[in-house]
């Protein structure tokens, strides 16, 4: 039987990619490439990351598709009903990055509530105490309450080890969940959550019903100087609304790792307010949670052999 193709648009890890390439036909390319065109008629497998569109359109330039393999935790950028339509098979990695995340928001965490500065060289004593003087952290961690919007993995963990830290912490989600799944955190509402958050933390799902979920609304109820933290969905803020919030909270901070659209552009309300801080969506960026996703083709490979389009292959 002859080895499936598999299309692979985004980089994986490598001993993921090299373990894929022993059992399928791998061709790396973007839709945009020629080799995308050449292979697609016959590929079988597609394995994505984050910014692969997979629609209707691309889905009918691949007739021989079995499964969608997408290196990461979100189907966002994946059309499962036309997938499911076509009889096409989705498989991702949920729990892949979810320690990732949790670390990159203590980072950036430590980074607003604790000035740090590093010296190259010695100083005067006078200098010395000058600098300790200056570089002093208004608040500490047990004295703040961080609310969490959307309680789903990466938000159940960020509780836990919030909790551990010694904030007090709310959450706010569409969902009952249950006392022994809060790790300690209390259930509000939407405005209460915004109301009484010194730290707000955004982790919901890209469902549509969630963009611009974060509106004028409910950012006129944050404090001047609140804390805002987004590593999930770009789409789920009206950035305009936050560009108003930020403009009329000079004392607010916002710091966003996720954007709508990425890269952002010029024309973001936000990127030019000192009290806005845009990075390069890095929160899943460890090489650890990079392999955990780009070991999606496990599961790419075994629906290829529950289909019968490749033998079935040790694992």
């Amino acid at each position: 039987m002859a080895r499936p193709i598999a299309i692979v648009t985004e980089p994986l890890a490598d001993a993921a990619d090299e373990w894929l390439a022993a059992r399928c036909e791998v061709v790396r390319a973007s839709p945009l490439d020629v080799p995308f065109a050449e292979a697609a008629a016959l590929a079988s497998a597609l394995v994505v990351r984050t910014y692969t569109r997979v629609d209707g359109a691309l889905l009918d330039r691949l007739p021989a598709l079995r499964v969608v393999g997408r290196a990461g935790v979100g189907l966002d950028n994946i059309d499962l009903e036309a997938a499911a339509a076509r009889g096409v098979e989705v498989r991702s990695t949920p729990d892949a990055n979810t320690q990732a995340v949790v670390e990159y928001v203590l980072c950036l965490l430590c980074d607003s509530l604790r000035p740090r500065v590093f010296l190259d060289q010695p100083v005067a004593p006078e200098t010395w105490g000058e600098i300790r003087s200056d570089v002093v952290g208004l608040w500490q961690m047990d004295e703040l309450v961080l609310g969490i919007l959307g309680l789903g993995r990466i938000g159940k963990r960020v509780a836990q080890v919030a909790g551990a830290i010694g904030f007090e912490v709310l959450y706010h989600d569409v969902l009952d969940i249950p006392p022994e799944a809060r790790f300690g955190a209390r259930p509000v509402s939407a405005e209460v959550l915004f109301a009484e958050a010194d730290v707000l933390t955004i982790h919901v799902d890209g469902r549509p019903g969630n963009r611009h979920a974060v509106s004028a609304a409910l950012l006129a109820h944050l404090r001047p100087d609140a804390i805002l933290i987004n590593t999930s969905r770009g789409m789920v803020i009206d950035h305009a609304a936050l560009a108003e919030y930020l403009q009329a909270n000079p004392g607010a901070q916002a710091l966003l790792d996720v954007h709508d659209p990425e890269p952002f552009t010029v024309d973001n309300p936000v990127l030019a307010l000192p009290n806005a801080h845009l990075a390069p969506h890095l929160a899943s960026r460890t090489e650890t949670a990079m392999e955990n996703m780009s070991w999606v083709v496990r599961d790419v490979v075994s629906v290829l052999e529950e289909c019968g389009t490749m033998e079935s292959a040790s694992r």
